[in-house]
């Protein structure tokens, strides 16, 4: 969450955090009371306000509620929960495509339930952060995906090359929910709290059919398993039943003995080793089956760098050359799948249906994509990258801008690279890096 919670709300969460720290034993009896106290729900509010978002099965959107009266609105769900009578409504499906061809199930749950999850989760997010791994680096304050890179390249270079790049299939679907309630009453023992999250894991799911008619289904409460990718309450209940892999991990000796590190970030991970890969693989697809999780045999595999290269969180790791010395290191680069829906995005602002928009809106739209892809691909040799994807992005504004204009050629004379980044401000990627102490522009 960016927002910064208000004094009362962040003193709750710190005491919370302090007493779950304190006592790594102790249970929560008493939660489900915080979550309809005013200030609680009007931040988590504003929380689900700033990631906007579709609306749910009931088509309210944030513009409705508005009209209708924030106050008022949050009143009438504060009497809802602190009666008891709250019910969760059904899920919206969308499919997002995937790289592969395939689609990931997204689930969008109403926005009064986004509420309360997000409730939820500001009361119950300090208890379990007490409890989960350093080696775990998704959803977690002050904690990202580059500091999981970093990690693992750490890894690599003292000496831990050999790397088990797994992946899970299906893994947000596939957590069970017995288990996982388990992992949550070790900490919570509010009947109050567990039954609103178990109702939250259990609700049906709307999605249209091939004929456009809107089908229910209740998957997750038929089979008891799975959490909805898309609501609020899921990354931490994804990070909560991981932990139960990590922590037994360790546990059970297996980093020691095998020289075996795990780097985690949500349902990705890659267990870095000293010449043990192929026994840390074969152990962590035992503990996979323990814990109801299944492998997907075709893309996990054994990495040895640094003849291989692996990718983990949109970075290729191995084999990289000094620009300077030209000797070679082990290093980090952007992926080519990355560089690619990169690509894909540039293309899509600059495609002919938006001939009647001006250049400074197309380059206004452009550069926010380039500077959010940068400020997150900031690691290592990045120049190479930087100096294609900017040679890529005036290309397509040349093209753009020749159609525009119907004019067929000539287009580099017309609109040179000084008219394209400094007259109209489409931004250099080059001149970023250049900033970068690690990197080779």
């Amino acid at each position: 969450m960016s927002l910064e919670p208000p004094e009362k709300v962040r003193k709750l969460q710190t005491a919370l955090h302090a007493k779950a720290k304190a006592a790594s034993d102790y249970r929560f009896y008493l939660l489900y009371d915080k979550l309809y106290r005013e200030d609680i729900l009007a931040f988590a509010y504003r929380v689900c306000r700033s990631n906007k978002g579709a609306p749910g099965v009931d088509g309210q959107s944030f513009a409705d509620i508005e009209a209708y009266g924030v106050e008022r609105w949050l009143g009438e769900l504060a009497q809802e929960i602190r009666s008891r009578t709250y019910q969760a409504q059904a899920v919206r499906r969308v499919w997002i495509p995937k790289d592969d061809g395939k689609r990931r199930p997204l689930g969008i749950p109403t926005i009064r339930d986004r509420v309360v999850q997000t409730a939820a989760v500001l009361v119950l997010e300090p208890i379990f952060e007490a409890d989960l791994q350093p080696e775990q680096y998704a959803y977690r304050p002050e904690r990202g995906a580059l500091d999981a890179v970093r990690r693992v390249h750490r890894l690599l270079n003292t000496g831990h090359t050999e790397v088990v790049d797994a992946d899970l299939s299906g893994y947000f679907d596939s957590i069970p929910h017995t288990e996982l309630m388990k992992s949550v009453a070790r900490r919570v023992s509010d009947r109050h709290m567990l039954h609103l999250i178990k109702m939250w894991l259990e609700m049906p799911v709307e999605e249209e059919d091939d004929r456009g008619r809107k089908v229910r289904t209740c998957r997750a409460r038929d089979e008891h398993r799975g959490t909805p990718q898309g609501a609020p309450i899921s990354p931490l209940l994804s990070n909560l039943y991981m932990r139960r892999f990590v922590l037994g991990w360790k546990a059970l000796g297996h980093e020691r003995r095998l020289q075996a590190f795990i780097v985690n970030y949500a349902d990705d991970f890659v267990i870095c080793c000293r010449g043990t890969a192929e026994k840390a693989a074969s152990v962590m697809r035992s503990m996979m089956t323990q814990l109801r999780l299944m492998v997907n045999e075709t893309k996990t595999r054994v990495c040895r760098l640094p003849a291989e290269t692996f990718d983990f969180l949109g970075y290729t790791l191995g084999r990289c050359w000094s620009p300077k010395t030209g000797r070679a290191y082990l290093g980090t680069r952007p992926s080519k799948k990355r560089i690619r829906r990169l690509c894909a995005a540039i293309r899509e602002t600059t495609e002919p249906r938006w001939l009647r928009k001006d250049a400074e809106d197309r380059v206004a739209k452009m550069n926010p994509i380039l500077i959010g892809w940068a400020n997150y691909f900031c690691l290592g040799p990045v120049g190479p990258a930087y100096r294609a994807i900017d040679r890529y992005a005036r290309l397509r504004l040349r093209q753009w801008l020749r159609r525009k204009h119907q004019k067929p050629n000539r287009a580099v004379s017309r609109w040179p690279d000084t008219y394209l980044n400094d007259t109209l401000g489409l931004v250099r990627l080059v001149l970023l890096a250049r900033r970068l102490p690690w990197a080779t522009a």
